[in-house]
């Protein structure tokens, strides 16, 4: 059975997974809308890199974010300056959790737009809905499916998030320590059977969610 310590890691990385997944949806989404009916060169770009955390290291991903948030760039500079700790940090976390998970809400949510006919965006302008009023009341709910199953799969993604949280938030006992991290802590130190009590508490999650996710698409398709 979990200890208690197991259900408080739980609830860490629950929190992180939803604050990294809220991060993403706002950029994910923006970008899907803007590129879901357009093509050429630029297209091409971004989704080459809103593709890159998927095929680089996490670890490299870990490292270009320590690098990018470190005191000595600008970036750094300013949140120091605004008293906003990323390094080492929740924050640090959920947000290396939300770059690695990007590219699979990104892709969810582009393929899920493309998938509404355009014709009844058509069809509501002519009715005198505005391009913000048909994306509302057409485009949006359409799409509801094909968006939450891209949610379901950015945070399984956050939740087993390792190597670039581990480098930007390190493994901090209480602090910044998610499931991934103290099972891999948990195995250093032969504590087999910790390890194995997180491992199934990870698998129940990741399955819920994958679960999810393939109700959604089945429902979609029907």
């Amino acid at each position: 059975m979990p200890t208690g310590e197991d259900l408080s890691i739980l609830a860490r990385t629950l929190g992180i997974a939803l604050a990294a997944t809220l991060l993403v949806i706002p950029p994910g989404l923006g970008l899907a809308l803007l590129f879901a009916r357009r093509s050429g060169a630029l297209r091409t770009v971004v989704e080459a890199l809103a593709t890159l955390p998927v095929v680089l290291p996490p670890t490299a991903v870990g490292l270009l974010l320590l690098e990018l948030f470190a005191r000595r760039s600008p970036l750094g500079r300013a949140l120091d300056a605004a008293s906003i700790q990323v390094l080492f940090d929740p924050t640090g976390a959920a947000i290396a959790s939300a770059v690695m998970a990007f590219p699979l809400f990104y892709r969810a949510a582009r393929t899920a737009l493309e998938e509404v006919d355009p014709r009844l965006v058509d069809v509501a302008r002519t009715l005198g809905r505005t391009r913000l009023g048909a994306l509302r009341a057409v485009v949006l709910p359409l799409a509801a499916r094909g968006l939450a199953a891209g949610v379901l799969l950015a945070f399984a993604r956050a939740v087993g998030e390792f190597g670039a949280t581990i480098l930007v938030a390190g493994n901090i006992p209480g602090r910044t320590q998610t499931l991934s991290l103290a099972i891999f802590q948990r195995v250093q130190v032969g504590d087999d059977a910790g390890a194995r009590r997180l491992l199934l508490l990870v698998v129940l999650v990741a399955f819920a969610a994958v679960w999810g996710t393939e109700l959604l698409a089945r429902r979609r398709r029907a």
